[in-house]
């Protein structure tokens, strides 16, 4: 009940603002391949061109799943399913197969789903973009850092990863992190930003943990509470959680596996930090999110265009990030995605924007030769050949 109110408000609020050519050898991460438009004339899956897209795609994954690779697939089109697959575990122990409602952890792309909480609270007038955060967190020792220095990845500050664990009290040796104690440390810690703020772009989990609790100082709630209430369920995304230090899984999650031997890469101190990773969901429930999306049920279109905005171009080329998405901007195609990564589970969420294409992989079993798929994919739609795949290997 103490939330009561201040969600009802919030969303009362969104209510009424509410708008409505393959290569044998896979190129250099520094030099994607070109994409192009989705040349698919078809979308009834009953149909032979459809049919036979759909045969080679299940090739495609029977020599993927030879391979190693265990998980969801979903290929959307023009707000239609035309292929969607599970393979796999999703608990080996116990014999749980991938279903569709075995949620399974995002990692990185858990992190556009905290920059569209920070679009919220920017269309509700809570923030702006270029604010200072010590405009809302005084403790935080960073004077220079605004909110869209954490988002476009240009704050400069030290990635956690390398430095929480060795700064938690001993008191705190057997529990798992949260964003609070994080910050804690950020505040007594200070450690040194590696570069002036807005100088240059360095990917960072760090900002997005920041911003996961400033969401949670702003609207004076669990971070987990708030997007459950306010994006999860109205997008009816039923199997999709943010799990933090205070969370526990569902009985029918993905746990993450190592790709060589089942071993399970169980939770440890760092899964407690939400935001940067930290969301679980399932392949259905990021399709409803990324049609959502194109209908403007969240936020206002300008603010949408903020966020799928580039920011930064020290490096010449068609890769960009914008205020919580990674980009490849070419002259006929705009792809707005985000690969994650973290423990054994590895996941690409690829939409091409001028053609509603999307397509979702979710691996909960670590398998390099499986890393990501989406070039692979594209070229069987696009009827060439299902040549490799593995062009972008960053989170």
């Amino acid at each position: 009940m103490k939330y009561f109110f201040y969600i009802l408000g919030l969303i009362i609020l969104i209510s009424c603002q509410s708008n409505t050519v393959t290569n044998a050898n896979p190129p250099a991460p520094s030099q994607p391949p070109k994409f192009g438009r989705v040349n698919l004339l078809y979308s009834d899956t009953t149909s032979p061109e459809m049919k036979r897209i759909i045969y080679s795609l299940d090739t495609f994954y029977a020599s993927r799943v030879a391979a190693g690779f265990n998980g969801q697939v979903l290929i959307g089109y023009k707000g239609k399913v035309i292929y969607e697959r599970y393979f796999g575990y999703a608990q080996k122990e116990s014999g749980l197969m991938q279903n569709k409602e075995s949620a399974s952890q995002l990692a990185s792309t858990s992190k556009p789903f905290t920059a569209m909480a920070v679009c919220l609270l920017k269309d509700r007038g809570l923030l702006n973009f270029d604010d200072y955060i010590s405009q809302y967190i005084p403790e935080f020792p960073y004077p220079g850092i605004t909110i869209r220095n954490l988002l476009s990845h240009r704050s400069g500050l030290p990635d956690y990863l390398h430095f929480a664990e060795a700064n938690r009290l001993p008191a705190n040796a057997n529990t798992l992190m949260s964003n609070g104690e994080l910050m804690d440390i950020i505040f007594t810690k200070k450690p040194k930003l590696n570069f002036a703020p807005n100088t240059r772009f360095t990917y960072c989990n760090t900002n997005y943990a920041v911003l996961s609790y400033l969401v949670s100082r702003i609207t004076n709630m669990p971070f987990s509470t708030f997007m459950k209430y306010m994006i999860f369920e109205p997008l009816g995304m039923k199997n999709t959680y943010i799990f933090d230090a205070n969370a526990k899984h569902p009985n029918n999650y993905c746990k993450n596996y190592k790709g060589s031997n089942w071993a399970e890469q169980k939770d440890m101190a760092l899964d407690g930090v939400s935001g940067d990773k930290g969301c679980y969901s399932t392949v259905q429930d990021m399709y409803k999110w990324d049609q959502a999306l194109y209908k403007g049920v969240l936020v206002k279109q300008k603010t949408l265009d903020e966020a799928y905005a580039p920011y930064s171009f020290e490096n010449p080329g068609v890769k960009n990030y914008g205020l919580g998405w990674r980009m490849l901007i070419y002259p006929e195609q705009k792809i707005i995605f985000h690969n994650g990564y973290w423990h054994g589970c590895n996941n690409c969420f690829y939409r091409f924007l001028n053609d509603n294409f999307t397509i979702i992989v979710l691996g909960n079993k670590y398998n390099k030769a499986n890393y990501y798929q989406p070039l692979g994919i594209f070229n069987i739609i696009n009827g060439k050949p299902d040549t490799d795949t593995e062009f972008e290997t960053e989170e």
